[in-house]
């Protein structure tokens, strides 16, 4: 399928606002038209490609960068810091792309969205306070998380598991220091197995300082066998590259990356960010967060 002519498709058969349509639109088309000044196929293609298009079509010629490389995380913490405004329009740019290869895999056109979360700067659209899901984007956010699989991440099931700690109330500071020594299976009285996380002292773990809820602790489950290798005295329960732990902007880059694949989140003011999620929780009135 032409990539104009899915772009076409998509808009005129989903249910984005007009002013939705009107980004996407142009960030979708200025993406293509980069990719056939540099002969990059639409349908295959590496991160690699989309950081030289942000950066060649809208963040050096504006001067955001300096004199710094694009090429990694500092560069996008320094984007975020220095430029906040610069750095939302370059992640609702990231959103407009994952919408429309979600839309390409939908139809078959291409096997599977690819992943863009690393480069996401992690910036709030909006500036104001966190603002809680209401009950249907909660179900939609959920049915996002439900879906997110091997083909849109290798980490996928670390990436779930991070998003429901979000739901448990847990703010991504806080997650990024979860330590696995602290981390207790419990036998509830209906036989289900769910996790204490217990607060540690000098000698032992002691006492429950909270328990997980059954998807968080299936999410534990089924994410520890594929956990990373920790490096030599690393005990978190989170692990990232290189056997160390994830840094505290990442909870909030793969939660904005999961709900920009739902067309009901994707372009949502305030934007569905890991402190909203702490917000809203799993039920209608949520408990006290951790």
């Amino acid at each position: 399928m032409d990539p104009h002519a899915l772009l076409d498709d998509w808009l005129a058969t989903g249910t984005l606002r007009s002013s939705t349509q009107i980004a996407y639109r142009t960030d979708v088309t200025n993406w293509l038209s980069w990719c056939a000044e540099r002969r990059v196929d639409p349908y295959s293609f590496g991160i690699e490609h989309v950081a030289a298009w942000a950066e060649e079509r809208y963040l050096r010629p504006a001067g955001y960068l300096g004199n710094r490389p694009f090429d990694g995380p500092a560069a996008l913490a320094a984007l975020a810091e220095e430029h906040p405004e610069a750095a939302k329009s370059h992640d609702r740019r990231v959103t407009s792309l994952t919408q429309y290869y979600t839309a390409a895999a939908e139809r078959q056109v291409i096997r599977a969205a690819p992943d863009l979360s690393e480069l996401r700067s992690g910036v709030d659209r909006d500036a104001t306070s966190p603002k809680r899901l209401d009950p249907m984007e909660r179900a939609a956010f959920l049915a996002a998380v439900g879906g997110w699989g091997p083909h849109n991440s290798r980490n996928h099931l670390r990436d779930r598991l991070i998003a429901y700690l979000c739901l448990e109330g847990l703010r991504p500071g806080k997650i990024v220091r979860l330590d696995l020594r602290y981390l207790f299976p419990v036998t509830l009285g209906t036989g289900a197995q769910v996790y204490e996380v217990r607060s540690p002292d000098d000698h032992e773990a002691v006492g429950p300082q909270y328990t997980l809820g059954p998807l968080t602790s299936q999410a534990v489950k089924e994410y520890l066998p594929k956990r990373r290798k920790p490096a030599d005295g690393v005990h978190l329960l989170i692990i990232g590259e290189g056997g160390q732990g994830i840094v505290s902007e990442y909870p909030n880059k793969i939660v904005q990356q999961i709900a920009a694949t739902s067309g009901v989140l994707a372009q949502r003011t305030p934007p569905v960010t890991a402190d909203c999620l702490a917000h809203t929780g799993f039920y209608d009135t949520p408990p006290p967060q951790n």
